[in-house]
This record gives structure tokens, sequence and C-alpha cells, in this order.
């Protein structure tokens, strides 16, 4: 690993209200060894800015785990306008689409695994490993998907290939270096983890740039050593030194998989005999054939289909080792921050089980054996085992939290320093609701702002969006059945104008910052179940929080605990934040965000896009790049980053055009 950079938090704003007294007590805690701390911070208060300020001060490499992509986008986004010179990497899961392998024994059917995977998630996922492995200044933003198996990080290090100016080295054996770790020769294109060769000069396309490494190796020596833009062949820099990490993660030495390959026939004679003494010839027959192919495959190439089932082999393990994952190519110091914990937690906690069944299924029937329960999630105790040192943060923390965390490490961070209250929250019977909500409305549009209304279902989302539209309301409904790119439009169209008023279901919650928005109202907000719990409420409630104009009804027909609850804690928030106005002289406003700005502080989702100029790029290039575009246009689609999406289709419809 190299010397270690330095972080540099880089803002135009210093810490207030109760930021720095946060930020105190948790480099505090960090420092004195403490396990568990929580962040317990109301909505629009700064939660980011402070992780950002404690690692600043900590300069630990940092995983912060968010439960789901587009959070992880946000933050990603956020932490990259923070710390602009440092190693910001994004990690979630590589795949578009997603089918396991799977049996069903009532109708007989075997499921195939059939999977998209996306190629600029995957580059992102490579370029935090190499950032961990090279570096300290490293802040990952992942989602929960960074507790699956990996790859062994000692075998992805130690197959790395180191090479410095003046070292003697043949091409054809450099080349089988490369082969060896995965690297594919190039054909009609040439992208990610493949290599180009013309003669003595070696082009190497590492999958986790956007950069090509140039080495040139005339009389069996490196010359020269040069990183160039894998578009324009644009010298970018002269280097001594490169370190070319494998191409998967999933890769490892030959000597490993001939012993590997002697283990899987051992334990499949072992299995076949089982299921011939329980009369199953079919099931024996089956293990016998598929686990035959796949190790003459693996013996072959390297490589199976499926190879993650054979993981305990290939690493050489016990059974019921835990898979190696991201946490592991973390040193021992490194900090984790677990945002909206309160999700994220139950999330990791969920993962194993439902895993564990489907496998289970497939080995009794002969499609696998036993050893596939090792290609497998991390345990929750497992998970608890690799966290070092955790920061907890939600406005709602969950019971783990509380459990873990002693109770002078729950630090509270209340006070929004734009001066901002938490929103009114009143009452209204659900009999005249119509009526009061169409008032509502009408005041909200009239102040040129914005309006929110949650649901239960899907289907009274829909009929409720429909008799708005049918009085005249400009309004779209949103839930989990809208397509991707057609989300990006609504929510773009809701923060310029073009509609008023959002129907959805628990989408509003978590994750949407929609400054616009001054109204929302809860219908059966008396109703039991989780999406009306006290915590959920909380965070819809929170969604008004950065208007000046902010508040909510709930409709309902009796005072549930839960409301109570919720409101109780929004009423608590308001005085602490009143009293700080009070005594600061600060009249608060509402937060102004322009459209763009994700946009222009993001800059790219994990990696920074350069400024290319379109005329230096050959024309057998465009349409490569234009690919390229689309793929990062349809990443920043599924993460709700739909300012970013549409400056990438613009830029995608500037190279059609040719300018």
């Amino acid at each position: 690993m190299s010397k270690s950079n330095q972080f540099r938090l880089v803002s135009q704003f210093s810490p207030t209200g109760d930021q720095p007294e946060a930020i105190k007590k948790l480099v505090e805690g960090i420092q004195a060894g403490e396990r568990h701390q929580t962040l317990l911070g109301a909505t629009g208060t700064g939660k980011t800015f402070a992780m950002a300020n404690i690692v600043a001060q900590l300069q630990r490499p940092t995983l912060v785990l968010a439960h789901n992509k587009t959070l992880a986008a946000q933050l990603c986004s956020e932490f990259q306008s923070f710390f602009p010179d440092n190693a910001v990497s994004y990690f979630v899961s590589y795949y578009d689409y997603y089918q396991p392998e799977a049996y069903l024994p009532t109708t007989d059917t075997y499921i195939e695994k059939d999977a998209s995977i996306n190629e600029e998630i995957e580059k992102f996922r490579h370029a935090a490993t190499h950032n961990l492995l090279k570096r300290r200044d490293v802040l990952i933003v992942a989602s929960v998907s960074c507790i699956y198996g990996l790859g062994d990080v000692e075998d992805y290090e130690a197959l790395a290939i180191t090479l410095k100016k003046g070292d003697p080295i043949q091409r054809d054996k450099f080349l089988r270096r490369l082969t060896d770790i995965q690297y594919r020769r190039s054909g009609m294109d040439f992208k990610q983890g493949m290599v180009h060769v013309l003669g003595d000069t070696v082009e190497v396309f590492p999958p986790g740039g956007d950069t090509v490494f140039r080495i040139e190796m005339p009389f069996d020596e490196v010359e020269t050593i040069q990183e160039v833009d894998c578009f324009t062949g644009e010298l970018l820099q002269d280097l001594d030194e490169v370190i070319i990490f494998p191409a998967s993660h999933n890769v490892t030495t030959q000597e490993k998989i001939q012993r590997a390959c002697s283990l899987i026939l051992d334990d499949m004679a072992i299995r076949e005999k089982e299921l011939l003494a329980a009369g199953e010839l079919a099931k024996a027959e089956r293990i016998r054939q598929r686990t035959e192919y796949d190790v003459e495959m693996l013996k072959e190439t390297g490589y199976c289909t499926g190879i993650e089932n054979y993981i305990r082999y290939l690493n050489d393990q016990p059974p019921g080792t835990p898979p190696s994952t991201l946490l592991d190519y973390f040193p021992e110091d490194f900090l984790m921050f677990i945002d909206e914990s309160h999700i994220s937690i139950p999330q990791v906690g969920g993962m194993h089980e439902g895993n564990r069944s489907r496998k289970q299924t497939l080995i009794d029937y002969g499609f696998r054996l036993p050893s596939s329960h090792d290609n497998r999630p991390l345990k929750f105790n497992e998970f608890e085992s690799r966290i070092k040192q955790a920061v907890y943060v939600s406005a709602t923390p969950g019971p783990y939290e509380y459990k873990h965390t002693p109770k002078n490490r729950i630090v509270e961070q209340i006070i929004r320093p734009t001066g901002l209250v938490d929103p009114v929250v009143i009452v209204r019977p659900s009999k005249n609701q119509v009526d009061d909500l169409t008032a509502e409305i009408h005041a909200t549009i009239a102040r040129k702002e914005r309006v929110l209304l949650t649901t239960l279902t899907k289907k009274s989302a829909e009929d409720f969006t429909k008799y708005l539209q049918d009085a005249g309301f400009k309004v779209r409904y949103l839930h989990s059945d809208i397509e991707t790119l057609e989300r990006i439009e609504i929510l773009r169209q809701l923060r310029i104008g073009d509609i008023d008023i959002l129907v959805g279901i628990n989408l509003l919650r978590e994750g949407l910052d929609l400054p616009e928005v001054s109204f929302i109202g809860i219908l059966d907000a008396d109703k039991q179940g989780f999406l009306r719990s006290r915590d959920a409420l909380i965070q819809t409630i929170g969604r008004a929080a950065r208007n000046v104009n902010g508040h909510v009804t709930l409709y309902a027909d009796k005072m549930t605990d839960a409301m109570k609850a919720a409101m109780g804690e929004t009423e608590r928030r308001r005085t602490i934040q009143e009293a700080y106005n009070k005594k600061h002289g600060i009249t608060p406003q509402s937060i102004i965000k322009a459209v763009h700005d994700i946009a222009e502080e993001g800059k790219k989702l994990e990696l920074r896009r350069p400024k290319r100029d379109h005329s230096k790029i050959p024309q057998d290039e465009k349409k490569r790049l234009m690919e390229e575009l689309e793929l990062q246009m349809e990443i920043a689609a599924q993460n709700l980053e739909f300012e970013k999406a549409a400056d990438l289709r613009d830029e995608v419809e500037l190279l059609r055009r040719g300018k």
C-alpha cells in the first residue's frame, strides 16, 4: 500500500448549531475506542457534513453503508463535493437484472442463473478496491451488497502486477500473466478488463478506470509507461511505476485451481454415494454430470459458470467459513457509518436466511454440492464481528442502535443551520379529507410550492391521482411499478413546477430531497402497520422540513400511539430549534436548490467524468463513447439522479449530431 494521502475537507461552511458539539463527542468516542455510537440527526441538520468533518479529523479509511442505491448515490455525490481531492468511491450491486439459480420441485422446473451486469457499476466496484489497496484517503459509499462474497483479498492483491521503468520482462510472458488474471485480448472494441497489443507496445485497460496504461517494452525491457485517454489516445502523464490489478475479483492461482478441482471431485463422490444410498439415481447422475463439467471448465479456462459455488475450495477453507467481502479489503482501523441505520441494519440481518433456503433446494435435488452454502452473504453476527467502530446515523434509530449504544454515546443533532423548524403537524378527520386536501392544495399552489400525498396502496395512489387530474390539478403518482426513466422525468417535473402534486407510498420517505415541497398529506394515518409506525411517520413528516412553510396533516379518525409519539418528537425538535433561532436572531429561510445543483456538485456518480473535446475523438470511437455515456445515464436514472441523467443525455445528443 502506498504512503497515505490526507483527507482534505472543502466547504464554504463551518459547523454551526449543534454540529460542533456532535462532531466533538463522536470524535472523542472513536478516539476513546467506543465501538458503537449513534448520531440522532433530524432531517436537514447536515448529518453528511458532520460525517465529513469526523472523517477529516480522524484521517481513517471510511465505509459509509446505505440501504439502497438511491441513497448511496446521493451520499457519494455529497462526499465527492466535500473531498474533491480524495478517493471517494461507490460500491453497489452491479446487476441491472438478476435471476438466481433455482429449482421448483412442485413443477419440476430448473431455472438457470440469468443476470445482466452493468459494466459501468462494475468499473466503480473495481475502483473502490483498487483505492483501498493503494492509499488511505479512501471513503467508500456502499449498499448492503458489500456483505456478499467478493473474492479473496490476499489473492487479489498478490496477483497484481507491478511494473517499473527499466524492469526486464518479455512481452509474451507479460501477456500470459495478464491472461492469468482474467484480462482478455481486445477484438472490435477495447474496454475495461482488456489488453491491446501492437508490436512491442501493450495497452492495458484496467477494470476500475477510464484511462489506459500504455507500456512500451522493446528489447524485453520496460522503456516507458504512459497513462493515456481511452478514446483520444492523448497522453495524460508519464509514469515511473504502475500497479495492474486483476480484471476480476474472483481470481486465483493455477495451483489453487488444481487443488480445488481435486477437493470438488472428492466431495462430489461423497454426495453421489449419499444419493445412491437413498435410491435417488437421477439426482446422483445429475450431480456427477454437472460437477464434472464444471471441473473440466475450471481446469481448461480457470473459470466456470457458477464458480462462486466452489469458493470454499478455491480459498482452501473449511465448511462454514465466512466469505471474503469488501469489508476485508479495509485496514484494521477503518471507520464505518451506517446511514438510515433503522433500515440498513435490519436489511443486513435478513440477507442470509433467504439465500440459504433457495440453495438447500438445489442441493437436495442434485443441482449443487452442499459446499454451495458457502457462497452466501455474511450472517449478521459475522457482519457485527467486522464492525471495528461504527456510528449509526438516523433520525429515528432502531432497537439495535439503542441496545448497543451507551446512553452517553447517543449524540443528538437537532438544530438546522438554516433555522428551519420541523413542520407543524395537525390531525383532521378522514370524513372531509378530500375537501380539506383540495383547499390545502390550492393554497400551496398559490405560493408556487409543491404537495406530497402519501397513501397505503398502489391502487389508492392511482385512484386518487385520477380524481385530482379530473379536478384539473397537475398531478402524477409514483410507486415501484413506474419505470426508472419515467420516474426521473416525474421528479424533475415536480421540482421545476410542471406538476404540483406527487402521490406515492413509501418512496416518499428516505432519500428524496425536495425543498419545493411545503405541504404533506398523510392519508389513513391511523392504520396499523409499518408505513404508519412512529418512525415512518417521523420520516415522512421530515420531508416538509426543508421549506419555511412546511406543514403536515394526518388524516385519521383516532389517535394512535404511533401518531402521538411522532407528533411529540416533532414538537420536541421544533421547540429546540425555535429556542436556538430566538437566541441567535435567526429568521428561517427555505432551502433554495437549483434543479441542476446535483449535477454540478456531483459531476459524476462516483468517478469524475473528464470534460472532453469531441472534435478530438476519432469517428470510430464516438459510437463507443455514446454507449458508455448511455450506460452512465442508466445508472443515474436507477439512482434517481435525474438532473445528471439529463446532462448525460444531452452530451450523447451532441455526439450524435457531431458537435
